[in-house]
């Protein structure tokens, strides 16, 4: 019978160094490029922000409240048993929340006295302008983001804008916002008003449970506002910035 001849392989110990060269290179190539990604997505990331600080600054602010509002937003959603992943992604977004007021001209953004009907409906354009935006990007942050900046002037009740969502229609996200942007917009010094306690703003904010804001909502910020407070005090204690955002670590709720 005869015997299938046997193949020699004179040329697999090659072969074998230079897959592995190729692997070698691939993956270093995969690294290098994801590495790229992630630059150009923190650098979109930082520009944005810093747009947003801009917009406060139109608005007579400082910036910190853009900071606070984040890492309070992250800290509201741990307490409500929400994964890490998504209170920090949801730290990174919500400080762009009223990125949309850099596009309201400063008559009306700095008028002291009450909006006229026509002003009022010029500012309410904000949050559309910012979800404009913000949702131009493909990246899930900034989807994110414009869902924020345009849900968190809705109301539970329905009388928000600017589409009027009522209860659970409106996104979490903007929920959560809206909650702790009404927290620490009340809880600061502005121009035309010294700020409110901790205390006053708490009873303000039961007053519009189940009206303005989702009432588990308000429930959580309530049984845990000191935390909030604390977090709320250490942001603004430290100077915490863009960089604070941006890290891997989540806040300890």
């Amino acid at each position: 019978m005869n015997q299938a001849p046997q193949v020699t392989s004179r040329f697999e110990p090659a072969a074998a160094d230079q897959m592995e060269k190729i692997v070698s290179d691939l993956g270093r190539m995969y690294q290098e490029r994801n590495e790229a990604l992630q630059e150009v997505a923190r650098a979109h990331h930082e520009a944005l922000f810093r747009l947003s600080v801009a917009a406060e600054y139109k608005d007579d602010d400082t910036g910190e409240h853009i900071v606070r509002i984040g890492f309070l937003a992250e800290t509201l959603a741990l307490h409500m048993g929400k994964s890490k992943g998504y209170a920090l992604m949801l730290r990174r977004a919500a400080p762009m929340h009223d990125i949309g007021k850099i596009g309201i001209p400063d008559s009306v953004l700095k008028k002291p006295g009450p909006f006229t009907p026509d002003e009022r409906q010029t500012m309410n354009r904000h949050p559309a302008i910012g979800a404009s935006i913000l949702g131009k990007s493909r990246i899930e942050l900034f989807q994110l983001a414009s869902e924020i900046a345009l849900t968190h002037h809705e109301r539970w009740d329905g009388q928000g804008y600017p589409n009027q969502l009522a209860g659970e229609d409106i996104p979490l996200s903007g929920r959560i916002v809206a909650v702790v942007d009404f927290y620490d917009a009340l809880t600061m010094n502005r121009v035309y008003r010294p700020a409110f306690s901790h205390e006053k703003v708490l009873e303000m904010l039961l007053a519009e449970r189940g009206r303005a804001f989702d009432p588990a909502i308000v429930d959580c910020f309530m049984r845990s506002n000191i935390a909030m407070s604390a977090v709320r005090e250490r942001v603004t204690n430290q100077q915490m910035t863009f960089s604070d955002l941006i890290q891997n670590e989540p806040v300890n709720p």
